[in-house]
């Protein structure tokens, strides 16, 4: 396949984990082409709260890479001056007390703080607990804006970015893909990697090697607000939300059902009540938009990366929470791909794991 400056790589999927990749990819020297469906950050990227957290209850296989996320997003801020994160810290409250911040889901780090730290933290909040957890090194950012960033570096390399084209099936010889088969035409590749989120599957499936990878509905929201009224990003059992870069209020529900009552639209008013509820200083919320975005989870909950087995030349990467994975995972993936360094915190994420006899 040659060395690294000659190596021709196919990104599928211009979300913020294919821009992460090419990024990475072409940064190394890589001959990249990133191909698109629609638009730029047109499927969940674009859908997203974009919360970067550490946190996970429960047994987490890929705790190694959680723990580098935000280091690796401090990284790409001093590369990118485009890619702008909101340090905020984040405050979450609701579990009990008593646990470990672990046991309730929070990042290791995350310290325990009082209802007159709370108030510090959010002046505007009407019914403060008497406890939470404060991660005061988490944040959050403009998910498109930051994919924009990745592709703007990317290009800076000599990446390619062709959108509005669809992918038809790929090119294969001795086992191996050697190509992709495009509405634009068809492109050569050494590596054809698939960052296509709930896409993946059926990308997967052409090659008859079918990823079980569902697409887990979400709810984003966008309100005109006051500004000012949040400071941090506040996790309950109420509400979560945060405040945009240009003072938009935002907030994630889960998806309920189709039920007429459970619509976007719907589920944004009663949010929107409880915020009211919630805060002082509400004068006016006013909703602006209302979204569901499909996020690609994997069956085990554990993302998927690596090279299919049985097959040469294809390296996939579907994972969920994707915001907050794609800086590490563009890193360690470009590092696999072009410099053949297998990575030990990628070693849970296997492909293989799925077609074991």
């Amino acid at each position: 396949m040659g060395n690294a400056v000659n190596k021709r790589v196919v990104v599928i999927g211009a979300g913020i984990v294919g821009a992460s990749l090419a990024y990475h990819l072409a940064g190394k020297g890589a001959q990249v082409i990133l191909v698109e469906a629609e638009d730029v950050a047109s499927g969940v990227t674009g859908h997203s709260f974009a919360w970067i957290n550490t946190s996970h209850s429960g047994p987490d296989p890929i705790v190694s890479l959680r723990g580098a996320a935000i280091q690796e997003y401090r990284r790409l801020e001093t590369e990118l001056p485009g890619l702008k994160v909101r340090w905020s810290g984040a405050l979450s409250y609701g579990a009990s007390p008593s646990e470990e911040p672990q046991a309730s889901g929070n990042p290791p780090s995350a310290t325990r703080v009082s209802r007159s730290q709370i108030l510090d933290l959010e002046p505007n909040l009407k019914h403060p607990p008497q406890q939470a957890w404060y991660a005061a090194e988490e944040g959050a950012l403009d998910a498109v804006q930051a994919t924009h960033a990745l592709l703007a570096g990317a290009q800076a390399h000599g990446a390619q970015l062709l959108t509005q084209t669809r992918v038809l099936g790929f090119t294969t010889q001795d086992a191996r893909v050697t190509g992709v088969e495009t509405t634009g035409g068809s492109l050569e590749a050494d590596i054809v990697v698939l960052a296509a989120g709930t896409g993946i599957t059926q990308l997967t499936a052409q090659l008859n090697l079918p990823l079980p990878i569902a697409a887990s509905p979400a709810l984003f929201i966008r309100y005109a607000s006051p500004p000012d009224l949040v400071r941090t990003i506040i996790s309950s059992p109420e509400m979560e939300v945060r405040q945009g870069t240009n003072g938009s209020l935002l907030a994630a529900e889960d998806y309920l059902d189709d039920a007429v009552q459970n619509q976007p639209a719907a589920i944004a008013l009663r949010t929107a009540q409880a915020i009211r509820n919630q805060l002082h200083g509400v004068t006016s919320i006013e909703l602006e938009s209302a979204c569901v975005g499909l996020r690609p989870m994997p069956v085990d909950g554990t993302p998927i990366i690596g090279y299919l087995p049985d097959i040469g030349g294809v390296y996939v990467c579907a994972m969920h929470p994707g915001v907050t994975l794609a800086a590490i995972v563009g890193r360690l993936a470009g590092e696999e791909i072009i410099d053949g360094t297998a990575s030990p915190a990628l070693a849970p994420c296997r492909p293989g794991r799925f077609f074991q006899a």
